[in-house]
């Protein structure tokens, strides 16, 4: 226990690694876990039933696992799940979930989350995402692996973000946002495919060429939805090196609930 600053309230039934650091004047409540090489830094809250997992850093002034700002919620034992290796900036704040969804927010592992993120109740954010300050997640949201999104910008509740997509700053995300692409503004506009961030993730020419295929597809030969969907999923047989990534999309497409960014 010696790496619990001595003014850090930590509640009986805590359970907490003896390798985890607790910095001053931090509140711990009692049916919080925290993983090996975790560090929480002073001034921060972490309550509810939340399970944080190994090396994760939260900066100070961050509230983690605070009950949802869903009128509904009743106090039910819900839960704020957290991965590995994650950064969590000042001011950030991560709620539960609520029974009315899946019960629990959950947050995967190396996110890189920046000041005053908001995570909504029953949020779902994958691995490798990058929020910028201020980015505001509804509740219900799910991103998907390497999203990134840029700074002020808010996604509305249920919307999905795929894989790789990129959403610009100040954007208002109202309708679902596709894999692999480059969106922005208010109201959103598609601008292409986020073909730096593939790049920076090893994708090759060939699979980048098949992305773009998909965006025309979907984007600049005026066809509906189903045509592009059918037009997608048939990629999958003339580009075998791309299948996953055609999988990827076909998938995200065959999920939506709000319509689509066009």
């Amino acid at each position: 226990m010696s790496n619990i600053h001595p003014t850090a309230l930590v509640a009986e039934g805590a359970v907490l690694d003896p390798t985890v650091t607790v910095g001053p004047y931090t509140v711990i409540g009692p049916h919080v876990k925290v993983g090996a090489g975790t560090v929480i830094g002073p001034h921060c809250v972490v309550e509810g039933h939340t399970t944080i997992g190994q090396d994760n850093r939260i900066f100070q002034f961050a509230s983690v696992g605070a009950a949802n700002q869903d009128k509904k919620y009743r106090n039910e034992p819900c839960e704020l799940v957290i991965g590995d290796r994650n950064t969590i900036r000042e001011f950030c704040t991560l709620h539960v979930g609520t029974v009315q969804d899946k019960s629990v927010t959950r947050v995967g592992s190396d996110n890189w989350i920046m000041a005053y993120t908001h995570i909504a109740h029953d949020c779902v954010v994958g691995n490798h995402t990058t929020l910028a300050n201020n980015t505001t997640l509804g509740g219900h949201v799910e991103l998907g692996d390497w999203v990134t999104v840029g700074g002020l910008a808010g996604i509305h509740q249920f919307v999905k973000v795929g894989a790789h997509a990129m959403v610009g700053f100040a954007s208002a995300v109202s309708q679902d946002v596709p894999p692999f692409l480059l969106v922005d503004g208010n109201p959103l506009a598609v601008h292409g495919i986020n073909t730096v961030g593939l790049r920076r993730r090893d994708f090759s020419n060939e699979r980048i060429a098949v992305i773009k295929q998909m965006h025309k597809l979907l984007y600049r030969e005026g066809r509906t939805l189903a045509e592009a969907r059918g037009a997608i999923e048939a990629l999958a047989q003339s580009a075998p090196h791309a299948a996953a990534d055609v999988a990827a999309m076909s998938g995200f497409l065959a999920a939506a609930t709000r319509g689509i960014a066009r």
